[in-house]
């Protein structure tokens, strides 16, 4: 018999990893609650743009709780600082934010292992962060383009990096036992056919899919509340479901 997702992720150590998605962070924050209450821990975690935001902050050691609480209680205004620049925000606000939430600085003091990809503007490629650091790196994985400024790293311009790795797998070697959210693009630029509609396909990558999330935007910061619940719940229901060692999906 297929044994369920709690029972697949209590067999053995795991990573979990978590994509790219705008404003996704709501719905990665609400599965990471569910986990933690369950106290299914990883061992490492990735990702790229949102969900380095919400992995490298647990890494960091904010608890999923505490992580909720600040971003159901996010305005916009608390990150609202358009200027003069390649992309509307400043991104002042932002990291700030982040520098006052995150109980470490750098990497490589994190709990747990942590990667977070971010783009290389001049060289053209996805970089993996995996040193230095901490709000510098989530902040460049988050500042998407034309919304944020680039976020300068070593004299070279970073961008969100979920522009070539948009599952943050690209710092996670293969052969690890991985479980991926997938946060299934809402974007209604994206055709039906589009690779980022697509889960990760490599052996190693254990999927959690929640299909029918509402769409978040800084416009919308209510809807991301709504995804933040629905995603929790779901996540809960996922836990007792059995799957074949590949996908989890349902709808919230």
């Amino acid at each position: 018999m297929n044994p369920t997702l709690r029972e697949w992720l209590l067999e053995e150590p795991f990573t979990l990893a978590m994509s790219s998605g705008f404003f996704g962070f709501f719905a990665h924050a609400g599965v990471l609650r569910a986990f933690e209450e369950e106290s299914l821990h990883p061992t490492a975690v990735a990702g790229s743009s949102a969900g380095a935001l919400v992995t490298g902050s647990w890494a960091a050691g904010v608890s999923a709780a505490e992580l909720a609480e600040e971003l159901l209680g996010l305005e916009r205004p608390d990150f609202w600082d358009p200027t003069a620049g390649l992309g509307l925000l400043r991104g002042r606000l932002f990291r700030t934010r982040l520098e006052r939430l995150l109980p470490v600085d750098r990497l490589e003091r994190c709990r747990v292992p942590a990667t977070i990809s971010v783009y290389d503007v001049l060289a053209r490629r996805t970089v993996v962060r995996e040193r230095g650091d901490l709000a510098e790196a989530i902040h460049a994985s988050c500042a998407v383009p034309f919304l944020f400024q680039p976020v300068w790293i070593g004299g070279r311009p970073h961008l969100d990096g979920g522009l070539r790795d948009r599952p943050g797998l690209a710092g996670v070697p293969s052969g690890t036992r991985v479980l991926h959210h997938h946060l299934s693009s809402r974007s209604p630029w994206r055709k039906p056919s589009s690779p980022a509609l697509r889960v990760p396909a490599r052996d190693d990558v254990h999927a959690l899919v929640i299909d029918d999330l509402p769409r978040v935007s800084p416009f919308d910061l209510a809807a991301g509340r709504r995804a933040h619940v629905l995603a929790y719940e779901a996540t809960r229901r996922a836990l007792d479901q059995r799957f074949d060692g590949a996908v989890v999906r349902l709808t919230a």
